[in-house]
């Protein structure tokens, strides 16, 4: 691969993980880079569905219909124990 050279400065940790995990992968530190700079690039390019939101948001102010924060806490810590809660039904709230 013909590339350019770069100039960049990490934390000690950061370089001892970066050699690590060239070894482990058996690739060139510049691979190991290649693979993040690409993994970071699509995950930065995703970024929040704010019409989605946006939408969700319209249908509540509509129906007022939802669920207390308090109750859906409720449920969540309850997954995976038993007496399981079952999932909150929405009513009107607003």
């Amino acid at each position: 691969m013909i590339g350019s050279r770069h100039t960049v400065e990490i934390d000690a940790d950061t370089d001892v993980r970066l050699r690590e995990m060239a070894v482990e992968r058996g690739q060139d530190v510049s691979a190991v880079l290649a693979d993040a700079v690409a993994l970071l690039d699509a995950i930065a390019s995703v970024g929040p569905d704010v019409s989605e939101d946006a939408r969700r948001l319209d249908i509540y102010r509509q129906s007022c219909l939802g669920v207390p924060l308090d109750e859906i806490k409720e449920w969540v810590s309850s997954w995976g124990r038993v007496g399981e809660l079952p999932r909150p039904n929405p009513r009107k709230i607003g």
